[in-house]
Formats: structure tokens, C-alpha cells, sequence
């Protein structure tokens, strides 16, 4: 049996993700999570085999749970299941430690067939990631400014390209808004950037939002 945690902050999805899975006999759910704090009960608690993570969450993301799972040496594989476009996160969540990246709107048949692939022991990604990591091989490119950013700047980018006050950022984030502000300065001199407006439009350009 193929124990499953599930870790997405809308658990409109995570019974989307539960349904699916249910479906094969091999896979068994052993518990859900929304929130980081959440996630890292649940596996000191549930039996997990691989996790299945979303990257945008409120306060600590999902990225920071790879890292720490990463950092631990943890034997439990990582599926990242997200919205963001794998030409923007794929690579990212790979390189952090992921075993595995699918995108929300792909077929739903490809997350069972993604569990099953990472519990024997290998990745799995989808023919879209497939053929960039090809392309990236045969024709490395120059690493774009924000694949340099950490996954807290990264945050800061996101919430600010959406429209988010610094008092709104900090508090979904739980830290001061002068350690958000913070974030935004190194931010912006990583994107050689001056303004908010600036931070939006980048985003919309590398089609981070």
C-alpha cells in the first residue's frame, strides 16, 4: 500500500486530490494538511509514503517545505502538484528536491500514475517538463533574475504583483512588515527593479502570475 499525505490550502482541492486517489486500490490517504504547521504535524503523526504539495500557501509555502524535508534527508517523496506554469516552477521545485511536478489542470489520470511512479523510486514529470529539461540540456539558457530569488522573496514578488499591501503580505505571511520590507528591497535589487508597478510588470512579462 502507498501511503499518501495531502498539503493544499484549499480543501475544495484536496477532496479533488482525495477522490482521485481513492479510486486505486494501492494508494491509501493517511491525512491532509493546509498550512505548513499543519503539514509537519501530519507527517510526524500519518504513515507517508509521498507527499503531495502545493507551492502557494499562506505563511510558509510550499517550497519551504521541500527545503526542510530536503535539509532532513527525509525518505518521503515529494509531488508537487500546482497552478503555477511548469516553465516557471518545474525546474525550480526539481532542483529544491522534489521528486515529481504536475500542474493542477492536467489530467487527473496523471496523479495516480505520478504516486505510483515516485513510490517506486523514480521521478516523474509531465511531457511538457519532459521536453524542457531536453531543451534546457541542448540549449542552456541564461537563468532568468527571479530563479535567483528565495522562496520568502519569491512570496513577496507574488503577493505584490497581486495586488497586495505590505500590512496584507505580512500578515498572510505571519512575519513584521518591516521583515516583508525587507524581502522587497533584496527583491528588487535582484530584478534591478525601483517600484511596485515595476514588480507587476516583470511578473506579468515572465508570466509569474
Amino acid at each position: 500500500m502507498i501511503h499518501v499525505v495531502i498539503c493544499d490550502d484549499h480543501a475544495f482541492v484536496r477532496r479533488g486530490i482525495r477522490d482521485t486517489l481513492s479510486e486505486a486500490v494501492d494508494i491509501q490517504v493517511t491525512a491532509e494538511a493546509g498550512s505548513y504547521s499543519e503539514v509537519r504535524a501530519a507527517l510526524r503523526s500519518a504513515v507517508c509514503d509521498v507527499l503531495v504539495l502545493d507551492l502557494n500557501m499562506p505563511g510558509r509555502g510550499g517550497l519551504e517545505v521541500l527545503e526542510s524535508l530536503t535539509d532532513a534527508k527525509s525518505p518521503i517523496k515529494v509531488l508537487v502538484v500546482s497552478m503555477f506554469a511548469e516553465d516557471q516552477y518545474a525546474i525550480r521545485c526539481l532542483r529544491a528536491g522534489a521528486h515529481g511536478y504536475l500542474n493542477k489542470a492536467g489530467d487527473p489520470a496523471q496523479l495516480t500514475v505520478a504516486v505510483r511512479a515516485l513510490a517506486q523510486g523514480r521521478k516523474y514529470v509531465s511531457p511538457e517538463v519532459a521536453q524542457m529539461l531536453v531543451e534546457s540540456l541542448s540549449n542552456p539558457m541564461q537563468e532568468l533574475p527571479h530563479t535567483t530569488l528565495s522562496e520568502r522573496e519569491l512570496q513577496t514578488v507574488l503577493k505584490i504583483a497581486s495586488g497586495k499591501r505590505l500590512s496584507e503580505i505580512a500578515e498572510e505571511m505571519t512575519l513584521s512588515p518591516k521583515t516583508v520590507s525587507v524581502y522587497r528591497a533584496r527583491a528588487l535589487e535582484k530584478l534591478k527593479l525601483a517600484t511596485n508597478a515595476d514588480i507587476t510588470m516583470y511578473a506579468i512579462r515572465n508570466n509569474l502570475v
